[in-house]
């Protein structure tokens, strides 16, 4: 390619929001030399924050994920929308360095949150033992300043009854060397009148420091306040001007939800903010695809605020000036011929290790021994992918011989331990392998037994679950072609505004990750039984 050919081809691309389509919530973005990183929260799922990895802004990669193992963190007996919120990726004198917090409850003003810190010289690791930080509050984050010291910023929890649960943004010195918090915490900063202040990041700037927060609840009033001072302790002025970005008052756009930011400064001096958004299916309605990852151009004059236009979210950014650097296609199927469990697959509550997710014993299978019920929080066995848009589908061919009605093997829509879809092969009490549709709606289940399927004496059987905007549908072959089951199941029950669940002003259930489409394989009785998938095959339309 011709230098002016270049040069045409990185003036005229754009960024194309969002960037991380689905369950990709709560972005931290870090620039070491020409490489771009994006970290993100994965609540109760495995592997732990996942990491995305981009040449341009506009091309991203899935480098997997960094919480691999229970020595980072174990996730056991972990809630629904728990576990690791809001990572906070940095890298300082030759190391990466990985801050997130482990949320165990939400109820009654207690978080009951931990915050670790991991290491490593490489971005794939390996990584170091977690150094536990404090329990004070979440979304913790480091800031390493200019004159060599190290700071860990955080949400300061207040469980207080009559008190703001949101009690501001602290700060404390971490030492490097001793890998632990020194000196008291202090309250950096309380907030703007908009409040719920959390997600903080701190950047130091043309003689002042910066503070990043998201305010207003990670909802439809979520947005990204910016807030300046001279010293490091304050006071921090909030800008005059009002929040940085936000959604709030336009239902009218694409982007929702927008807040919960990081600043990323290019080669070439330019600066763009990472962010969470929501796409509803209706105006202000339920984001099936959860919270997602989008992209700003930031203009940031000397002396002057930072601005992004209009302050809302845009659906196309003006890419920065770097050379275009795409990356291959993900492939569509999936026929496990590999040793490990590829990086679009996430498993539920516990790592993906051959005691139950098995890819060795038949090769090209993946062998998925049986685990909990749905609402087993320990070990359950589901190995699932986010749903990444409106219309979708994961197909797969699997293997199974189910003794009795304890053993079910399938394909799943599915959202948390209370909201899902599952078409599964299990066994009738008349001896028969059959197939069965069974729904949850906030714990509330649905069968379907006019919709049984014979499927006895059938080895393989192909399973296909389809996501068509607000509806999911469910496909089975056995041999003679595909056949579509004939009902039309509510699609909107995977999202985070359903799951949500408030009572008496105090939440019950909260709703942070998005649809996935899985795999998934029961053993009730404790019988250890396995299925074999052969393939799994993922589309978008």
């Amino acid at each position: 390619m011709s230098t002016d050919i270049a040069n045409v081809a990185t003036a005229t691309r754009s960024i194309r929001n969002p960037v991380l389509a689905g369950f990709h919530p709560d972005p931290s973005i870090l620039r070491v030399g020409d490489d771009y990183y994006l970290a993100t929260s994965t609540f109760e799922w495995y592997p732990g924050v996942l990491v995305h990895h981009s040449r341009d802004l506009v091309n991203w990669r899935s480098l997997g994920g960094i919480i691999t193992d229970r020595r980072l963190l174990d996730l056991r007996g972990c809630g629904d929308s728990n576990g690791v919120w809001a990572p906070d990726l940095t890298y300082h004198d030759g190391q990466f360095h990985l801050v997130y917090s482990d949320v165990a409850s939400f109820a009654s003003g207690y978080w009951d949150p931990q915050n670790f810190l991991v290491t490593a010289e490489d971005i794939t690791g390996p990584w170091s033992d977690p150094v536990k930080l404090h329990g004070r509050g979440f979304d913790a984050a480091l800031f390493h300043d200019d004159d060599g010291t190290t700071w860990l910023l955080g949400m300061s929890a207040d469980w207080r009854p009559g008190r703001d649960r949101f009690g501001g943004i602290e700060i404390q010195q971490y030492d490097r060397a001793a890998r632990r918090l020194v000196g008291s915490p202090r309250i950096l900063f309380t907030g703007s009148p908009v409040g719920v202040t959390e997600g903080p990041h701190l950047y130091r700037h043309d003689g002042w420091y910066w503070l990043i927060t998201a305010e207003g609840g990670t909802s439809w009033e979520h947005q990204v306040t910016v807030a300046r001072s001279r010293e490091l302790f304050g006071p921090y002025e909030v800008d005059p001007d009002g929040p940085l970005l936000t959604s709030f008052g336009r239902p009218d756009l694409r982007l929702q939800k927008a807040g919960h930011g990081s600043l990323v400064h290019t080669q070439n001096g330019e600066w763009y903010l990472a962010h969470l958004v929501g796409r509803p299916y209706s105006p202000l309605g339920n984001c099936v695809l959860g919270r997602e990852t989008a992209i700003q151009r930031v203009e940031w004059p000397s002396g002057g605020w930072p601005r992004i236009a209009g302050g809302v979210p845009a659906d196309d950014v003006v890419a920065p000036d770097l050379p275009a650097h795409p990356w291959p296609a993900e492939p569509e199927t999936d026929h496990f011929d590999a040793p490990e469990l590829g990086r679009c697959w996430s498993t539920l509550r516990r790592p993906a290790t051959p005691d139950w997710a098995d890819l060795h014993t038949r090769p090209s299978y993946l062998r998925v021994h049986g685990g909990q019920s749905p609402v087993g929080r320990q070990a359950p066995s589901l190995v699932g992918r986010r749903v990444g848009a409106r219309e979708c589908s994961l197909e797969t061919v699997v293997e199974f011989e189910p003794a009795d009605h304890r053993q079910l093997a399938g394909i799943t829509a599915y959202y948390n331990t209370l909201n899902w879809h599952h078409l599964y092969l299990t066994r009738a009490d008349d001896g028969r392998t059959v197939l069965e549709l069974l729904s949850s709606d906030n714990g509330r289940r649905t069968a379907y037994p006019e919709l049984t399927v014979d499927a006895d004496g059938v080895t393989r059987v192909g399973l296909r679950a389809v996501f068509d905007g607000p509806a999911v549908r469910f496909d089975y072959d056995l041999g003679a072609g595909w056949q579509r089951l004939p009902v039309e199941l509510d699609a909107t029950i995977l999202s985070d505004e359903h799951a949500a669940l408030i009572i008496d002003g105090e939440p019950a259930a909260w709703g942070f990750t998005g649809a996935f489409l899985g795999l998934w394989v029961q053993d009730l009785g404790g019988d250890g039984v396995h299925a074999d998938f052969d393939l799994a095959t993922y589309r978008e339309q």
